[in-house]
């Protein structure tokens, strides 16, 4: 059976896809099955299944085989161009283009193409455009077809061919381990499938050094490590082969010979071994040493006699002396202990002395709340950092901002190896760098623990301030967030801005959290649904980000007749959506974390556009979708830097122990403004509460001690 696809309904994680279909005798009916996966509006398919009676969709057709067609109809050629499908063709565009060529218009576009100026409004520059958008349709309909039969997702063909454009078919065949790191949603296993299928021997050099390099990747990812002790690669790579640990050792030897790994003894414990991926040992011995320059430089700081504020409690002086005298120092603490106020003392003590100072953050967000608390202009790091050079890349730029003699780094738990490498090698010895945050919150989404590491080098001056000032302490949210931290279980259920609700089964957890979040505290507290932000120890399970986020976009922005929306992979873009870059994009000026909301989406030009909060527009093309996520419901990682005023979240047994830990408790906590509210299981509350989780496999702690010592 001939069918054009007219809409796509739904499409789950597994792939499982329900979409609107209309053929010449069956005006319009739902299609279901995995075989749909990457269909898109506008395509010709051709059909086998069977029929059924659906309770919500009538009569079903639950499909056991696809094949993608060309359109032959005049209307299904009509529908194809109109669709978006292909760049530079909108419904006008694609009425006026099939009204002069009829059914040879996809001959046409595809043989004779310098014909489409005959058409009204088609000139060199949107022919062109039409062309490129149409060879590179041609080339991911291939690569869905190429990955189909390797028994890949045909969803990644899209982001195959981003990557590698007209190279793309010869890599999946000829090196697809080239794929991992380079293609969100390939790691090891699915290169390994392709390379498996295309004859790549079990026992091959390159299987296994992929391997290694995807262990060390992963590790890095997905725990914050930026090396992984000999013994423990080992176990892991030849897990992942199902080989033996000494073909992994004689590979893992190779690659350090080709400078592709470092192998050195631990700086930790020196009868262990550790590996690191090339980049990280450099970023990791870079930051080292840029720290240990600016620490040893001789401060620029113009130094005048300054009034002290009264006001001021003995850390705080403590503090404010410190950042005054060290070029490199630490101010931490946990919330209500007067950071934000010390700093603020510390800049107007700088400016009032001659200098000038700079306040940043990590995020968009983090920055504006840093503003909001000290009075003082605030920036992004990134933003401050845009005509530096990235000590990566090692790109050069004419222009470099001028450096202040103070450099406050607010949420500086935030700071992981990348950034806080290219912040370090910006800054010109002399100036004064004050890391300022909370130890005890979770550690950057990406790999190292900078702060935590920092806090751990006793040449680096460091404050930390404990008292909890009186107008603090009376927040309940502050008093649970000090139990959490010293492992102590919050009184529950609370009260007053803390409360528990107490649910075990998982399911009944996120319908609860959905509906508080949506109906009960915007109706009790009279505030926006948008007032509320729930909040995930994780992003999978019935109680997980996705899930619950999914439920939260239907209810607070649903599909409406009229409202433009795009499916990509398994998720729904809406006018209308509130959604966060995951990934810092430099040209456009976004940065993860940031938050804002779809105003349009131009299925011609296949864009998205934005607004970000606190910014402006910006677009983003289908293709790179993958790039945002919805807001909706967020992971605790991804909140780091912000502050909501009202903050609902899951916790339940499901997450188990690798999560479930009192760096993100208290994180999460601490998040809130006037209410946090917890939904879950007693058990996973005491689990999160004493379970102190793991520590990051990094040695800039001690590396930096060595360099600080040698050059004493």
């Amino acid at each position: 059976m001939e069918v054009s696809v007219e809409q796509l309904v739904y499409v789950r994680e597994d792939e499982y896809t329900v979409a609107r279909m209309s053929a010449e005798d069956a005006p319009g009916f739902v299609a279901a099955g995995r075989v749909l996966a990457g269909v898109q509006p506008g395509e010709t398919l051709r059909l086998t299944g069977d029929w059924e009676d659906h309770p919500r969709h009538g009569r079903r057709m639950t499909v056991t085989a696809c094949e993608r067609v060309a359109p032959s109809t005049v209307r299904a050629i009509r529908v194809y161009l109109g669709s978006g499908l292909i760049r530079g063709i909108g419904p006008r565009l694609a009425h006026a283009i099939v009204s002069h060529f009829g059914e040879s218009s996809l001959t046409v576009i595809d043989t004779e193409p310098d014909r489409l100026r005959e058409v009204v409004n088609i000139g060199p520059v949107r022919q062109a455009q039409i062309v490129e958008a149409w060879a590179e349709q041609k080339a991911v309909a291939a690569l869905m077809v190429v990955l189909q039969g390797f028994g890949v997702s045909p969803l990644l063909a899209a982001k195959v061919y981003q990557t590698f454009g007209a190279e793309s078919a010869d890599i999946l065949t000829r090196d697809p381990y080239r794929l991992i790191g380079r293609v969100r949603g390939i790691a090891f296993t699915t290169a390994d499938k392709i390379a498996l299928r295309s004859g790549v021997p079990e026992r091959s050099p390159q299987r296994v050094q992929a391997a290694i390099i995807d262990r060390l990747e992963a590790a890095a990812a997905g725990s914050g490590h930026c090396f992984l002790p000999l013994p423990t690669l080992l176990a892991q790579a030849a897990d992942l082969l199902g080989q033996d640990d000494e073909l992994v050792r004689q590979m893992v030897d190779a690659l350090a010979a080709e400078r592709r790994v470092v192998v050195e003894a631990s700086l930790t414990d020196a009868r262990q071994t550790a590996v690191y991926a090339k980049e990280q040992h450099a970023r990791e011995v870079r930051l080292a040493a840029n720290l240990a320059r600016l620490h040893h430089a001789r401060s620029t700081l113009p130094m005048r006699p300054f009034q002290e504020d009264p006001g001021l409690n003995d850390d705080q002086r403590a503090a404010v002396t410190t950042a005054l005298t060290s070029t490199v120092s630490v101010l931490t603490g946990g919330p209500g202990c007067g950071k934000s106020h010390t700093v603020r003392v510390i800049a107007a003590t700088v400016r009032a002395m001659g200098g000038s100072v700079t306040l940043t953050a990590p995020t968009g967000k983090a920055a504006k709340r840093l503003s909001e608390l000290t009075g003082l202009p605030a920036t992004t790091i990134h933003r401050m950092l845009a005509h530096q050079p990235d000590p990566d890349s090692g790109t050069l730029f004419e222009q470099t901002p001028a450096q202040a003699d103070l450099i406050v780094v607010d949420e500086a738990s935030m700071l992981d190896l990348h950034l806080a490498t290219r912040l370090t090698s910006a800054l010109t010895p002399g100036s004064h760098l004050l890391l300022v945050g909370d130890g005890d919150q979770l550690p950057s989404i990406g790999p190292g623990s900078v702060l935590a590491d920092l806090l751990r080098v006793e040449e680096i001056p460091r404050v930390r301030l404990t008292h909890v000032f009186r107008q603090a302490g009376g927040s309940a949210i502050i008093r649970a967030a000090h139990r959490v931290r010293a492992g102590e279980v919050p009184a529950l259920p609370g009260g007053g801005g803390f409360w528990f609700e107490e649910l075990d089964d998982p399911e009944q957890v996120a319908k609860r959290v959905v509906h508080l979040a949506t109906e009960a505290i915007p109706r009790k507290q009279n505030v926006p649904a948008d007032q509320v932000q729930v909040l995930c120890p994780m992003r999978k399970g019935a109680a997980g980000t996705a899930a619950i986020g999914r439920v939260l976009q239907e209810r607070l922005n649903p599909a409406g007749e009229g409202k433009a929306e795009h499916w990509s992979g398994d998720t729904v873009f809406r006018v209308g959506d509130r959604v966060m870059p995951i990934r810092n994009n430099y040209d456009k000026g976004v940065f993860n974390g940031e938050t804002g909301t779809i105003t349009a989406i131009d299925v011609a030009e296949r864009l998205v556009e934005i607004h970000i909060d606190d910014g402006g527009p910006v677009t983003y093309g289908f293709d790179r979708l993958d790039e945002l996520t919805h807001a909706y419901a967020i992971s605790v990682h991804r909140s780091q830097g912000s502050e909501y005023p009202i903050v609902v979240a899951p916790l339940v047994a499901e997450y188990g122990g690798v999560m479930l830990q009192r760096r993100l408790l208290y994180t999460l906590v601490t998040r809130a403004r006037s209410w946090v509210v917890l939904v879950g299981s007693r058990d996973a509350l005491e689990l999160a509460v004493h379970r102190l989780g793991h520590r990051r496999n990094t040695t800039l702690a001690p590396r930096l001690s060595l360099m600080l010592r040698a050059s004493s």
